[in-house]
């Protein structure tokens, strides 16, 4: 049985700003296709979190 769509139970998917519930497979996309497009966009560049790069030295190092 498929959720009903309503307004109060949607967000609009990152990329293309279709609505989405919540608990489908793909959320918060509404498709693989918006999926890879949002992976593409990390991958590339595009999204970045602002903030002073860490060198490598500066990573703590997890216990091996």
């Amino acid at each position: 049985m498929k959720a009903k769509i309503t307004e109060k139970n949607t967000r609009a998917c990152p990329v293309c700003r279709k609505p989405v519930v919540p608990d489908t497979p793909e959320a918060p996309f509404c498709s693989k296709r918006c999926r890879q497009i949002d992976l593409g966009r990390w991958a590339s560049g595009d999204y970045q979190i602002e903030g002073e790069s860490a060198m490598p030295w500066e990573l703590e190092r997890g216990e091996d």
